[in-house]
């Protein structure tokens, strides 16, 4: 980690000076960290699937959700399936198209497979993903917090999801970097990588909040004296979402609200806290597994920590970002053991922690490594133990 002052931060209220510029080593060593922490938890999924018998590889190119993407990119939308136990139908409009199509493309452009490809564009995007997150750690604070920001997302209890075929790491690659681009004033390479976040997840809405929030609060505080691309960016960022939300609707017959039925069937619907408080209530009935206790610790921990980020009066973007995500997690029904997976990409959420293990490292360096180190342990174990042995939803 970086020993450079942990707690500068050009754009805080009342604060003064230049963001420190940022070092391509630091980048660099934040990074590697990232790599190294997610490579040791693809490592550990393999030796669980072995223990497990599974075939190679099979947790992280098959696991819940991927074998939809997967699908999708091979043979296109229109897929449904009847669940015999509740008469449901599931389609796979229910999940938003660029990740599949980026895997459709890249497996045509070259000689790899679909599961090769998913997962090439899941481990690459991950890592784009943590470069964009060190940036904003860096532009708010500085090397030494941007570098645990980082490690502490690369260490999150949930964080195999970055090693898997899934949606995560491409949206909040598209995500942070479009919430970097308005923190320094790109409006419309905000709007436009908000777009393409609306594009991958049904949580991208959450991106295009942040930049039209930023946008209004921008044109207010300079009372109508908007900067040039403004309003074009904050027409963009919701544009990918109702895009898809609109034509999936319109597959099923019913435009307007065609896409929520078929989010219904996939028990997801906005039922405030009445899902998640009646999942809470019968998790008895759910065994003994882990996957649900430790899905209440991390909701829990998210509701603390974004009222950390509030009181910290952090960018407003960041604020509406993590909001709308944690809103979605807690409003949203659903398999309550996925709603950690959701909170992935709310990254700002661990800013306060980052800033005191930055401060820690500085006075208690041994200690923070053992901390740091008993995280990462946690992590990929746990994360195994999600992706090859829970029967819990992910």
């Amino acid at each position: 980690m970086s020993t450079s002052s942990p707690l500068r931060r050009s754009d805080r209220p009342g604060g003064a000076g230049r963001p420190p510029v940022e070092s391509p080593q630091g980048v660099l060593r934040a990074l590697a960290l990232f790599a190294a922490v997610r490579l040791a938890g693809v490592a550990v999924v393999v030796a669980a699937d072995r223990l497990a018998g599974h075939p190679f590889g099979k947790s992280l190119a098959h696991a819940w959700d991927s074998v939809w993407y997967l699908h999708i990119a091979e043979h296109g939308y229109g897929t449904q399936v009847r669940i015999t136990s509740t008469g449901a139908v599931q389609a796979d409009w229910a999940f938003f198209p660029l990740y599949p199509g980026l895997i459709r493309a890249l497996s045509v452009l070259t000689d790899l497979t679909t599961e090769q490809s998913g997962l090439l564009i899941a481990w690459g995007c991950a890592l784009i993903a943590a470069y964009g997150i060190h940036a904003i750690g860096h532009h708010l604070y500085g090397p030494t917090v941007a570098a645990w920001l980082v490690a502490l997302w690369a260490a999150l209890p949930h964080a195999v999801i970055l090693n898997l075929a899934y949606t995560e790491p491409l949206f909040t690659a598209c995500a942070a970097w479009s919430l970097y681009a308005v923190l320094k004033g790109r409006w419309p390479a905000a709007g436009a990588l908000a777009l393409l976040a609306g594009l991958s997840r049904p949580s991208g809405i959450a991106a295009a909040a942040a930049v039209t929030a930023a946008a209004v609060h921008e044109a207010v505080r300079r009372r109508g004296r908007v900067p040039p691309g403004l309003w074009a960016g904050a027409a963009l960022g919701p544009l990918g979402w109702v895009a898809y939300v609109l034509w999936a609707g319109a597959q099923t017959g019913d435009l307007f609200h065609g896409y929520f039925r078929v989010q219904s069937a996939w028990r997801s619907q906005l039922d405030l806290t009445v899902g998640p408080l009646r999942i809470l209530r019968s998790m008895p009935l759910h065994g003994t597994g882990a996957a649900y206790p430790m899905a209440v610790l991390v909701v829990m921990a998210g509701v603390v920590l974004f009222c950390l980020l509030c009181l910290d009066r952090a960018p407003l973007a960041l604020v509406v970002f993590s909001g709308v995500l944690l809103l979605l997690v807690v409003a949203v029904s659903g398999p309550f053991s996925s709603k950690p997976r959701f909170l992935l990409p709310a990254f700002p959420l661990l800013l306060p922690a980052a800033r005191a293990l930055a401060t820690a490292w500085h006075t208690r360096r041994h200690r923070t490594r053992l901390l740091y180190g008993a995280l990462t342990t946690v992590s990929v174990l746990y994360g195994a133990y999600l992706a090859a042995l829970c029967p819990q939803p992910l």
